[in-house]
């Protein structure tokens, strides 16, 4: 009687564990169903994503960036013979695309630049560019656009770049005379060219504003805080790496650009005052003693922000004012000198090179003659 109630109770179990069974079978494959039938669904409705470029093997949490070569340019020209023109980097977080071939290049940059446009900027970059509201760093939209605008119309037009022709004669002829004059000793080129670059663009900017000693303090000063700020830019970053860890600035990165910020800052604030209290005092300037220009940069930028211009799309700011004046700045001098000392140090090293652009300015220019802006198209 014992044995048979126990074998009653097993056969109960066992026809409920087998009833369980089956039902978890059939919800099991009613599941299986419904998820196959949901993505095959949503595959037709959404375009499949394409896969990522190539590009070499990196490690967990790390990706590629303990591989990378400090000689950044030649790293990746090496990688590129092995995965084409266009290839991915994991750098932490983040995946970087690097193209290296001209015409995709071209594409990118060109044919769809607004596609690519909008990308993540650098924490530093963005620290020293006003929270990125100048030209470089904005997003693509309408302050953008007015931001291009206004350089390309008031500041980079060809009636601008004409009108002051006569003073980028005048300073590069000064620049060689003086190194020509130290003949036989050391100079810095990056320095002396960036003074010249630094009095054309300045010139171009806000005219006569500064002048003689003053002129030659801010100079220095905006050379020793863009090579600061150059620096610190282009400094590997923790928080542009793994994003997440942005708002603990753990290398201190974004607190020492925001320092150099502060000293752009102080320095555009100075030269604006002085501005308006010539523009008070009625003072009529011109750009140089070799141009007459009824208005400078600065003077259609201070315009511009208090009556506005039907040509500009949206409002134009203070901040948006100090943002183009210092990507001007910036990019119209310390890029300059770069690649004028990068040009001659590649020369210096490489004599057969040297000796061919002799040759070439003897064919062109001639011996006795300077060197014009006339001349660059014939000097490839």
């Amino acid at each position: 009687m014992l044995l048979s109630s126990s074998l009653s109770n097993v056969l109960t179990t066992g026809c409920q564990l087998r009833e369980v069974l089956v039902t978890l079978s059939i919800f099991a494959h009613f599941c299986y169903i419904a998820s196959t039938w949901a993505h095959s669904k949503s595959a037709r409705q959404k375009p499949r994503t394409p896969p990522l470029p190539p590009g070499p093997r990196g490690l967990p949490l790390v990706g590629n960036l303990p591989f990378l070569d400090p000689t950044l340019h030649t790293y990746l020209s090496r990688l590129a013979k092995s995965y084409g023109p266009i290839m991915k980097l994991r750098l932490g977080k983040k995946i970087a695309i690097v193209v290296s071939s001209s015409s995709v290049a071209r594409e990118v940059l060109k044919d769809h630049d607004i596609i690519f446009a909008n990308h993540d900027g650098p924490v530093a970059a963005l620290a020293g560019t006003y929270d990125g509201c100048d030209v470089t760093w904005s997003p693509y939209g309408a302050h953008w656009r007015t931001m291009r605008k206004v350089c390309t119309l008031k500041m980079l037009s060809n009636t601008t770049l004409n009108s002051v022709y006569p003073l980028r004669k005048k300073m590069v002829r000064q620049t060689v005379q003086h190194l020509y004059s130290q003949a036989g000793s050391a100079i810095n080129v990056g320095d002396q060219v960036f003074a010249a670059a630094f009095d054309v663009v300045t010139s171009m900017i806000w005219g006569n504003t500064i002048r003689g000693e003053e002129m030659a303090r801010l100079g220095a000063e905006f050379r020793q805080i863009i090579t600061e700020r150059t620096v610190l830019a282009i400094k590997p970053n923790i928080s542009d790496f793994y994003p997440g860890l942005a708002r603990f600035d753990l290398q201190g990165i974004v607190k020492r650009m925001k320092v150099l910020a502060n000293g752009f800052d102080s320095l555009f604030n100075m030269v604006i005052a002085k501005r308006l209290q010539m523009d008070k005092e009625g003072w009529n300037q011109n750009i140089g003693d070799e141009v007459n220009s009824t208005q400078d940069f600065l003077q259609y930028l201070l315009r511009l922000k208090k009556e506005g211009d039907s040509d500009v799309d949206a409002p134009f700011t203070m901040t948006q004012l100090k943002a183009l004046l210092l990507d001007m700045i910036a990019g119209g001098t310390e890029t300059s000198s770069n690649s004028v000392e990068f040009a001659m140090a590649e020369m210096i090293k490489n004599p057969e090179v040297m000796s061919k652009a002799r040759q070439e300015l003897e064919q062109v220019v001639g011996e006795d003659n300077i060197v014009g802006e006339s001349h660059l198209h014939h000097l490839p």
